[in-house]
């Protein structure tokens, strides 16, 4: 019998620890977890995205998450959704291209974990731009899951107070 997988969100701004919470969750429950498509994007094209890029990027995010989810077990740790695109979107344009807000508005995870900017902000190439940036999408996140009625937990402290958080939580 099939048990369904259980598809978790773990959104926060630059540099403030989801792909090392994703990884860790992933090896604590037995399953796979969806790191971050930007990252990848970045790496390999050697330039940060352009407006345009925006929903391929949100898009190929979620083609990531269905195919690993055919290879999860239990649960599915996503290192952020099209709703970070759309706030990264909001931050450096002004706006949302329509097609990324319809991807965006389509927030069906089982759970959501926002990762707190607590830690030291780090420098990272291209990806990163500040430590005001990323205090500044943090509190854009928070108004936006609050004013969508999305239920979220804040992760504050360091990857084992993290873990042990979500560990209460996802029983």
């Amino acid at each position: 019998m099939n048990v369904p997988v259980q598809r978790i969100a773990i959104l926060g701004a630059e540099s403030s620890g989801k792909s090392t919470l994703a990884e860790a969750l992933a090896l604590r429950y037995g399953t796979v977890w969806v790191p971050e498509y930007l990252r990848e994007f970045v790496d390999t094209r050697g330039r940060v995205p352009f407006e345009s890029d925006q929903y391929p990027i949100a898009c190929m995010q979620l083609e990531r998450e269905k195919e690993a989810a055919a290879r999860a077990c239990g649960f599915l740790f996503c290192d952020t959704t099209p709703l970070m695109t759309a706030l990264y979107s909001r931050q450096y344009w002004g706006r949302v291209d329509p097609q990324l807000a319809r991807l965006d508005r389509v927030h069906d995870y089982a759970r959501t974990f926002v990762t707190a900017p607590d830690s030291p902000w780090e420098p990272d190439g291209l990806q990163r731009e500040s430590e005001e940036v990323r205090q500044k999408v943090h509190g854009m996140l928070i108004a936006t899951l609050e004013a969508r009625g999305i239920s979220y937990v804040l992760l504050e402290g360091g990857l084992e107070e993290r873990v042990a958080r979500v560990g209460e939580l996802l029983k």
